[in-house]
């Protein structure tokens, strides 16, 4: 059997050494030094944003884009319910409710026409999610943040590469967030970013991240304030990583197309790139013909040594976030998504046989069932 070949493997391949090093040379190793504003002039450039934050990581780049809204207790905030519990979390963090809307079959991205029904007096927010790496509908859920005077907060922790148009994700909302774990497609250990379009925004959030410390009084502080920053060192891992964002995007692009082409006659659905978008391919994700087909699929490849994971439970199925007076039938996309979905090894640096054995594999455990059937 070949050796274990995980979901995710950081790629190293820059100048991260490098410039590890010199931060411990120099002694810079905590929240101050020359590559923490050198990573936040990158990720701006690469974006086409106006303004970027390194914190800490990505469930706290929510937190601080939700309050330098001034979203609180009394708010609501939409958000689907088919993401990752940190975008629901962070709302709940603040005090505001979460509205759960429903996703859209095609894409597994919220749907704009279910938003729109959401909306309340008391909405303050529309959280848009992107997907394993496929974009929103943002152009949409734009104009209706517009249209009805609401914050717009793109979670753009899986998108990092992804575009609508020539425009990066994250460059749409009033507020944006990214997340750089170690499985994210530019990684610096933990670690995230917060993008925003105002200049007095952005200087809220540079406040509220650094425990509100006065710039112009040592040791003073004006409100109450988070550490949510972001190292040296981190920053650092960064920067060699997003100096080789072409040829991660280049290898997670030709690894998605390698899936889809030799795996067309095998009952999955591989999760396409919208019309008018580019597609990060942040994650491989498929759906199985019926639910009950994907445990029994992980077990096979877990035999086989590849690891795999299911997509998210949606948010509204969580105990913290169940509403008895939901009916069990609501969000039947979400619900649908969230039980066949799952993510195949994705890292940029998956070897040709590597990738034959994880499809071969595939093939093996339907033609299996295929003969079981007959």
């Amino acid at each position: 059997m070949m050796a274990h070949i995980p979901v995710y493997r950081p790629h190293f391949t820059g100048k991260e050494r490098e410039y590890v090093l010199d931060c411990l040379e120099s002694g810079w190793i905590s929240s101050r030094g020359a590559y923490i504003g050198r990573f936040e002039a990158a990720c701006a450039a690469y974006l086409g944003a106006e303004h970027a934050l390194s914190v800490s990581n990505g469930t706290v780049a929510l937190h601080l884009a939700l309050l330098a809204c001034g979203i609180g207790p009394g708010d609501e905030v939409i958000v689907p319910t088919f993401t990752y519990v940190a975008s629901v979390n962070a709302i709940r963090y603040v005090g505001a409710t979460p509205v759960f809307a429903e996703s859209l079959p095609e894409t597994w991205q919220v749907d704009p026409a279910d938003v729109a029904r959401r909306i309340t007096p008391r909405t303050r927010a529309i959280m848009a999610v992107h997907l394993y790496g496929a974009a929103c509908d943002l152009p949409a859920l734009e104009r209706l943040a517009g249209e009805r005077g609401i914050y717009l907060i793109e979670d753009a922790a899986e998108a990092f590469g992804t575009r609508i148009g020539d425009r990066h994700a994250g460059t749409f909302g009033d507020v944006a967030t990214f997340s750089f774990f170690g499985n994210k497609t530019i990684t610096t250990g933990e670690g995230g970013l917060v993008v925003c379009k105002d200049a007095a925004r952005a200087e809220r959030i540079a406040l509220l991240k650094s425990q509100f410390a006065s710039p112009t009084k040592r040791y003073w502080h004006d409100d109450v304030g988070y550490n949510y920053r972001m190292t040296n060192i981190q920053a650092a891992i960064g920067l060699a990583q997003i100096e080789q964002v072409g040829p991660i995007l280049a290898a997670k692009r030709r690894l998605a197309m390698r899936y889809a082409e030799l795996l067309a006659d095998v009952p999955l659905t591989f999760h396409r790139e919208p019309p008018g978008t580019t597609h990060s391919f942040w994650m491989v994700s498929a759906l199985v013909p019926k639910a009950e087909d994907r445990d029994p699929l992980f077990a096979h490849l877990e035999g086989q040594g590849i690891e795999t994971r299911p997509t998210f439970y949606p948010a509204h199925t969580m105990p913290m976030f169940h509403d008895p007076a939901c009916p069990p039938d609501a969000y039947p996309v979400a619900r649908d998504l969230g039980a066949r979905g799952f993510n195949l090894p994705s890292f940029p640096d998956l070897t040709d046989a590597e990738l034959d054995h994880v499809i071969g594999s595939i093939r093996d455990f339907f033609q299996g069932r295929a003969r079981r059937v007959a």
